[in-house]
């Protein structure tokens, strides 16, 4: 017997997957989703370089919030949520 993922899995999916789109430099989507070190690794990298490097963490987050719109809600739970895959 499958279980459906939750529509909190839901939720996260979508608001973290909006949040990197929308604020990918800063990390925020790495918070919801619990990895608090690649948040503060994202963020970090966003701030102490002046924003020099801002542009290259929004690329990333926005590759992240399309790969998180896009997959599945199963596949996302067993990535993300189960697996605890940080990065892509």
């Amino acid at each position: 017997m499958t279980t459906s993922p939750s529509n909190e899995t839901n939720s996260k999916k979508i608001l973290a997957g909006i949040l990197a789109i929308i604020l990918g430099a800063l990390g925020i989507h790495k918070f919801v989703l619990g990895y608090t070190t690649e948040g503060v690794i994202m963020l970090l990298v966003s701030i102490l370089s002046c924003g020099f490097l801002a542009p290259v963490m929004s690329i990333i987050g926005i590759i992240e919030g399309i790969i998180y719109l896009t997959k599945p809600d199963d596949q996302f739970e067993a990535t993300y949520i189960t697996g605890r895959k940080p990065w892509f």
